[in-house]
C-alpha cells in the first residue's frame, strides 16, 4: 500500500476527507479501499442537495470483485459530485486522492473532523486489515 496523504482526515471504514478550509471538505475512498476492491466498474453518488450524515450511506462503489457501500466521514449537504466517475469509474483505481474524488459537501458540524484519523492512525487501522 502506498503511503496515505497527510493533511487528509481518514474515516475507519476507508473514506478520506480534505479540508478545503472554506466550510467545505471534499471526500473520496482511500488508496487501500480501491485496492481491497480492485477494478472500479462503477459508483453511485448521492444527489446534489442532499443532507448526509456522519456514518451513514451515501452510495456505492462497484468493483469486478465486489460492491461497496461508501459512508460519509463527515455531516453536510452534497455541494458538487465527481460526474466524471459516471463515465470513468476506473479513475478511482489511478487517483484515488485527487481526480478520483467522490462528492463535496458544505460541512455542517465542523467538529466532526476531530472525530475522524489522521494519516498514522489510518496507515496503521489499514495495514491490521
Amino acid at each position: 500500500m502506498k503511503k496515505a496523504p497527510s493533511g487528509l482526515k481518514y474515516a475507519a471504514s476507508h473514506e478520506w476527507v480534505r479540508d478545503e478550509g472554506d466550510g467545505t471538505a471534499t471526500i473520496g475512498i482511500s488508496e487501500h479501499a480501491q485496492e481491497s476492491l480492485g477494478d472500479v466498474v462503477y459508483v453511485e453518488l448521492p444527489q446534489l442537495g442532499m443532507s448526509v450524515v456522519a456514518g451513514e450511506e451515501t452510495g456505492v462503489v462497484e468493483s469486478v470483485k465486489a460492491a461497496s457501500d461508501i459512508y460519509a466521514p463527515i455531516s453536510g449537504e452534497v455541494i458538487a459530485v465527481n460526474a466524471l466517475l459516471e463515465d470513468e469509474p476506473e479513475i478511482v483505481n489511478g487517483s484515488p486522492y485527487d481526480s478520483g474524488w467522490f462528492f463535496r459537501v458544505k460541512i455542517s458540524d465542523p467538529t466532526e473532523l476531530h472525530n475522524l484519523m489522521d494519516t498514522e492512525e489510518y496507515e496503521s487501522l489499514a495495514a491490521a486489515d
